[in-house]
């Protein structure tokens, strides 16, 4: 496959949209977070509190590496621009796979996270049934 300056360049969107949402999901859950904080102090003998800052961390940490590995894929993107430009298309090639599983693994990641996401809701749910 020949590999052009225009190829990476089509990422480019897809990845600061990514990064975008991405950044919108950490603020919400930063104001969850910040809300159950004070839920909390009001009161401590809530026992889905607990369930539910267990699957705040594990959401937290995940972002985080959301964003990582978003970002990795947006930086060996450019690199592997520059690489184009300079013609050194083995190295750009090489590159431009790792900035693809770099996306990959921030999108599995998501979706993991999602999963969680609504694990947190079915808490919710679960406390108000009963």
């Amino acid at each position: 496959m020949q590999l052009t300056i225009s190829t990476p360049a089509l990422l480019f969107p897809a990845i600061t949209l990514l990064l975008l949402a991405y950044t919108n999901r950490f603020l919400a859950l930063a104001t969850l977070i910040r809300g159950l904080h004070s839920k909390y102090k009001a009161d401590t003998s809530h026992t889905i509190i607990v369930g539910q800052i267990k699957n705040l961390r594990a959401r937290l940490t995940m972002i985080r590496y959301m964003q990582a590995f978003g970002v990795l894929s947006f930086v060996f993107t450019v690199i592997c621009m520059f690489l184009l430009f300079q013609e050194l298309t083995i190295w750009a090639n090489i590159l431009f796979g790792v900035s693809l599983v770099s996306l990959l693994l921030s999108l599995v990641i998501s979706l993991i996270e999602i999963q969680i996401s609504t694990k947190a809701l079915e808490l919710e749910l679960g406390d108000m049934e009963q």
